[in-house]
């Protein structure tokens, strides 16, 4: 692997363990997932039109930009919403079914069938995903959720890697995306009838909106669809399947959501570990195999 493969890899790294915060930041905000999410992109928008000006008025991807928000946008409100109706550990083990979706839906947006490597890692990770989730009753729809999240979470890359890749500014589409985002959530907000007394921010919340809209979203989302030139939408998303477990560390670093980690979520991140090291194994067996020529 070279040094430039690297670097990619641990910032990538990076940013699903910054992804792995966002998660406890929404555990320490006291607003509702859809007002949360319309603060976490309106913020980011705001920042990035100050900082990029005329910049984002130029962009050519605009209309699929934000329709691809209004997925991003879903995506968001079920994954805090998951924190809400559970836990942080629940929520960030359902995310982690998203290999099998990303591959899917991958193979959709290339018109081909999807790679069984691939699909045989994904399926590999749900019992890594059951073992750190545990065995707590009572959050069937926390993790539910958690799933429909994953699902929602495996387009938007797909469409991000596809527009990066025609030449598409990764600030131009997260800007346009973060607007399409917050349409998506007061659209949400208006359909579920939501009460806007709870829609102001109080006390600390403006301090973990900020990190979660300059740190999270603009320097995490910017770098990640920059990554994109350089891997497939399914080798981020199995990348993210690391998400639960910097997640579950941090919460029970923080809320002590575990005060003592089950030798059963080392198992589970073992499995997790395994998929990330036997992707690139297989995907290259297959290319090998691809690249032989036919004896008949």
């Amino acid at each position: 692997m070279t040094r430039a493969r690297v670097t990619a890899y641990l910032k990538l790294h990076l940013i699903v363990i910054i992804a792995a915060f966002t998660a406890v930041l929404g555990e320490l905000i006291t607003l509702p997932a859809h007002s949360l999410v319309i603060w976490r992109t309106g913020l980011t928008a705001l920042i990035l039109a100050i900082w990029l000006r005329r910049k984002v008025i130029q962009f050519s991807f605009k209309r699929i930009s934000l329709l691809t928000g209004l997925i991003l946008g879903m995506h968001w409100i079920t994954f805090f919403l998951a924190v809400d109706l559970a836990n942080v550990s629940i929520c960030l083990a359902g995310v982690a079914s998203g290999s099998l979706f990303t591959a899917t839906a991958e193979a959709i947006q290339e018109k081909r069938l999807p790679h069984k490597h691939e699909l045989w890692i994904g399926l590999m990770i749900i019992p890594g995903i059951i073992l750190i989730a545990g065995v707590e009753s009572g959050h069937m729809s926390g993790l539910l959720c958690g799933i429909l999240s994953a699902a929602f979470g495996a387009i938007f890359p797909v469409i991000n890697k596809t527009m990066v890749r025609k030449g598409a500014s990764a600030e131009g589409i997260t800007f346009y995306e973060m607007i399409g985002s917050v349409i998506a959530c007061a659209i949400f907000a208006l359909f579920i009838n939501a009460d806007y007394s709870t829609f102001v921010p109080v006390k600390l919340d403006w301090l973990w909106l900020f990190i979660l809209a300059s740190v999270c979203t603009v320097y995490a989302f910017l770098l990640y669809v920059n990554l994109l030139k350089s891997f497939s939408a399914y080798e981020t998303m199995l990348a993210f399947n690391f998400e639960p477990v910097y997640g579950i560390l941090l919460a029970a670093a923080l809320f002590a959501e575990h005060e003592k980690l089950h030798p059963l979520f080392f198992l589970g991140a073992s499995t997790i570990f395994l998929a990330n090291i036997l992707n690139p194994l297989f995907a290259k067996k297959a290319e090998m195999k691809k690249s032989q020529p036919s004896t008949n």
